[in-house]
């Protein structure tokens, strides 16, 4: 199989993760799951539990809150899919961590060329109003010009609303 793309944006709790878990089992390849979130409290880490546990037992779980290019580039086959989850927070990461910049690019330098198909799921969260605080208006800004970006490259797209997945760009192969 050819390198495939999919971008699929959501609310919280919309069925995105539900819906790219879907499509990467329906790809028949092997399926990795690449979660970007960090356990900060306890709400946080139950709902990374109920995650795992909403999962069958074929996936093969990477965690990895910063570097997301590197680790595509690692585990990305031909033979595989990986579903990246989430975008936003690994934009959350990185803009505490001060690496922003270097990471995103590093992700859109290198997905075009990896080998395998890459799922990503990211929470849209641009259609809401302007915040008020500096830093929560940088990160509904970049996590709006990456969405951008990645559509542009990614194959399909799709948003989930109340579970039901809607196509904006592409479709099924």
């Amino acid at each position: 199989m050819a390198n495939q793309l999919q971008l699929i944006l959501g609310g919280a709790r919309s069925g995105k993760s539900r819906t790219a878990e879907q499509r990467v089992a329906d790809l028949g390849l092997k399926k990795i799951y690449l979660a970007t979130a960090t356990a900060g409290d306890g709400e946080m880490s139950e709902r990374i539990k109920q995650h795992q546990a909403d999962r069958d037992g074929h996936w093969q779980l990477l965690e990895e809150p910063l570097q997301l290019a590197q680790t595509l580039g690692q585990y990305s086959r031909a033979d595989n899919c990986i579903l990246v989850d989430c975008l936003t927070l690994w934009l959350s990461n990185c803009l505490h961590h001060n690496c922003w910049a270097e990471q995103q690019q590093a992700l859109l330098d290198s997905i075009e060329q990896l080998p395998g198909a890459v799922v990503f799921v990211t929470n849209e969260v641009g259609q809401g109003i302007v915040p008020m605080g500096e830093l929560t208006r940088q990160f509904v800004d970049e996590a709006g010009f990456l969405h951008q970006r990645l559509a542009a490259i990614c194959d399909r797209v799709t948003i989930v609303i109340a579970g039901l997945p809607q196509e904006l760009k592409g479709s099924m192969r």
